[in-house]
């Protein structure tokens, strides 16, 4: 087992279930403006990046002109529709009390308004000692700026540090900034893309953590 302590998780295909509210809310902004909408695994491929690039993609070209109008429609529909059926992915909360004394953070690219809704009401903000969303800096993943700082703040060593997520961005942060990477097979991003950045560490399930860290 790899003795860690600071984890560093994702959030959306992590920690939350909560693909289908992001596809309602963008079927729902496309059809708002009489644009076809998509299939579910359609939309899936274009979460990770942040919204803005979650609707430029959704738009697709012929359609960018209405950029402004669909982030409208999507930010004040997704408001109000972020947990229709969005939970908890399985063993959170046993894993997140297994590494209690272990420092926490989330990273995510989803803005940190939808981000501590979304924690709050699941009962897992409390767990983290930072949660940091799109908005909270001026750099996102997979950006080391974002990164930096963080492990400067908590005093964290690079080799007892480690990235969990299943986004291509949460390998290439870790990489990128050389801590140690964990990729989440189970989520959001097919396990073939995952697999192929070469992660440190790999699992099907949140709760093989309790395997591999210590």
């Amino acid at each position: 087992m790899k003795h860690i302590d600071l984890m560093i998780f994702d959030l959306d295909g992590t920690l939350v279930d909560s693909g289908r509210d992001i596809v309602a809310s963008v079927n729902y902004t496309l059809k708002s403006l009489h644009i076809q909408t998509m299939k579910h695994e359609e939309i899936i491929r274009f979460v990770g990046d942040g919204v803005q690039k979650l609707i430029e993609r959704s738009l697709g070209k012929e359609s960018q002109h209405l950029f402004d109008k669909a982030m409208d429609i999507f930010s004040d529909y997704y408001a109000r529709h972020i947990l229709d059926t969005t939970c908890l992915c399985d063993s959170v909360i046993e894993v997140l009390d297994h590494f209690r004394d272990k420092k926490k953070v989330i990273i995510t690219n989803k803005r940190r308004y939808f981000t501590l809704k979304m924690t709050d009401a699941l009962g897992i903000s409390k767990y983290f000692e930072e949660i940091i969303g799109a908005d909270s800096t001026a750099y996102r993943k997979p950006d080391t700026r974002l990164f930096i700082p963080l492990l400067e703040r908590v005093h964290a060593a690079y080799n007892d540090t480690v990235v969990i997520g299943d986004g291509v961005n949460d390998i290439m942060l870790a990489k990128n900034t050389g801590v140690l990477s964990c990729a989440l097979l189970n989520g959001l991003t097919h396990r073939d893309i995952l697999l192929a950045l070469d992660p440190d560490f790999a699992c099907e399930r949140l709760r093989e953590l309790l395997k591999i860290f210590d």
